[in-house]
């Protein structure tokens, strides 16, 4: 903190707290909300739950992506609700600390978290998505080493079905097993045992199934009917089902840098005009969330001074709700600019231009209008509608 005033830094360290704590509680919230599904989905997949912990942690940088400009809003927001109502903001007003002075360390804030986000944006949440998405075609294909269902027929490429009654020692005894291969010529073998363990063998496309007391079918076109046999020990080689492999990087456009998305938008690597809109769309969505962090300690600051004698919170919620809907709006843009009804530059600049001009505004009033309150009506009619609700629940008098 070198190089700032002593109000600099009580500015930065007042800052700081609901900073970091909002994005801490935004990611957490976010994380808890998806675990509870990616634990569902991966135990339904039949998955180790491990793999969970990794699917999450490819999330993160996509809820950071998201967290950070909120976090910056009301770390900014509160300092100055803080300062406003403790009346300090009064007091360095009054000495000559001006809004626009006062806005310094806001904006070293503001101008850090912009890089941060970008680099997030542009090159980590990308490749995370990528490999978010790898995780998921893994279980599905069983890669990460589905486990069988006890209870259950379980499938397992298109050759093999497999159900097990019990299971004991980790998977080493099986116990109640019923057991199909189907060969590509046609023929298949069936057989139930009482119980059984699966062995390795020097080839590592083929596993050995040990069965023990037993009864097996074998089944062929070569066949007039199908042969049977009892046995008190039986191996059965069964071949590994084949895993498929995942796409490459790059069938989605949030999986791409920003030096893809520009060859792709711009650079004439598109292979068509659906994908150079799609390209030229999520290119601009990023830029645009991006820089509209460049307006969120004026936004920050217009909201955080309640009216004189009032403690209202309104300008909290009036802030997160401005910046989740101006979110969506670029969702919108976005997805129409993709689909060509519009074109991409129009459908996320305009917004961003009146998103700027309305954030504007209202710092101006806050700063340069004495007594000015930017959500001056929405103070009034809040205040209002609170009077109306506390006369229909009147205290008890005591007598």
């Amino acid at each position: 903190m070198r190089g700032l005033s002593l109000i600099d830094r009580y500015l930065a360290r007042s800052i700081a707290v609901p900073l970091l704590g909002t994005l801490v509680l935004a990611a957490m919230l976010l994380v808890l909300d998806k675990m509870l599904r990616l634990f569902d989905f991966v135990v339904n997949t039949g998955g180790p739950v491990s793999v969970v912990w990794r699917m999450l942690a490819n999330l993160l940088p996509e809820y950071f992506a998201l967290g950070i400009p909120i976090g910056l809003l009301l770390g900014i927001l509160l300092a100055f609700r803080k300062l406003a109502l403790s009346s300090e903001l009064d007091a360095l007003r009054g000495v000559g600390a001006g809004f626009g002075r006062l806005l310094r360390v806001p904006y070293l804030y503001a101008f850090g978290l912009i890089l941060l986000n970008a680099f997030i944006v542009g090159y980590i949440e990308p490749y995370s998505n990528y490999r978010y998405e790898g995780l998921r075609f893994d279980l599905r294909s069983g890669a990460l080493g589905a486990s069988i269902k006890v209870g259950e027929f379980n499938r397992f490429g298109k050759r093999l079905t497999l159900r097990i009654d019990k299971s004991e020692e980790r998977g080493t005894r099986l116990g109640g097993i019923f057991v199909q291969v189907d060969n590509p010529s046609g023929e298949s073998v069936a057989a139930t045992a009482e119980a059984g363990r699966f062995l390795s063998t020097d080839d590592p496309q083929v596993i050995l199934f040990r069965l023990h007391n037993g009864r097996l079918i074998q089944n062929s076109p070569k066949f007039t009917t199908p042969r049977t046999l009892t046995f008190k020990t039986y191996d059965l080689p069964i071949p590994v089902p084949a895993i498929d492999q995942f796409r490459g990087r790059g069938s989605e456009f949030d999986e791409l840098f920003f030096n893809e998305l520009f060859r792709l938008g711009y650079g004439g690597g598109a292979r068509d005009r659906e994908q150079m809109l799609g390209a030229q769309a999520n290119f601009h969505f990023r830029i645009v969330e991006i820089l509209m962090m460049a307006m969120l300690p004026l936004l920050a600051v217009a909201l955080a001074v309640p009216p004189k004698r009032s403690t209202s919170a309104l300008g909290i919620f009036v802030g997160i709700v401005m910046v989740v809907a101006y979110h969506k709006i670029n969702q919108y843009g976005e997805s129409a600019g993709a689909q060509g009804r519009i074109d991409p530059i129009l459908a996320l600049w305009v917004p961003l231009l009146l998103m700027g001009s309305l954030i504007g505004w209202m710092y101006h009033v806050i700063a340069h209008r004495p007594g000015g309150q930017p959500i001056g009506a929405l103070e009034w009619a809040a205040g209002r509608a609170a009077r109306r609700i506390r006369a229909l629940f009147p205290s008890a008098r005591v007598t």
